[in-house]
């Protein structure tokens, strides 16, 4: 079990930047593949950024690829998504899951068994 708490949400204009936070529970984190995703309203949850069990491999939705990074310090059982020149299309509640047990666990959502809250990002011109 692995328990998943975001932070760093917020409000930005246009071009900005902002930084979300995910911290684990437990102490087996440096099993698990990590992701983000997001939700926008009316809207399906999508696939944002992946990373690999041990940070080594990174993958990104085509959307975001070049703004966006995702890393993670397993000494800190922390995974990091900066996102940087935001667009308002970016405007979701984002969600960071986890996968124990696996390298990585792809873009789907239903491969990942624990989700955060979800923190709320709002990008305005």
């Amino acid at each position: 079990q692995v328990r998943l708490v975001e932070s760093g949400g917020g409000s930005v204009q246009v071009g900005g930047s902002l930084r979300l936070s995910c911290a684990a529970s437990g102490r087996t984190f440096s099993s698990y593949a990590m992701a983000w995703f997001r939700q926008a309203p009316g809207k399906e949850r999508e696939f944002v950024a992946g990373i690999s069990s041990t940070g080594g491999s990174t993958f990104y939705a085509d959307s975001v690829k070049g703004r966006f990074t995702i890393s993670r310090d397993n000494a800190k059982n922390t995974v990091y998504l900066q996102m940087n020149s935001l667009k308002s299309e970016d405007t979701a509640v984002y969600y960071c899951a986890a996968q124990g047990g696996t390298y990585y666990a792809g873009s789907r959502a239903s491969r990942y068994d624990y989700w955060g809250q979800g923190s709320q990002v709002t990008v305005s011109s």
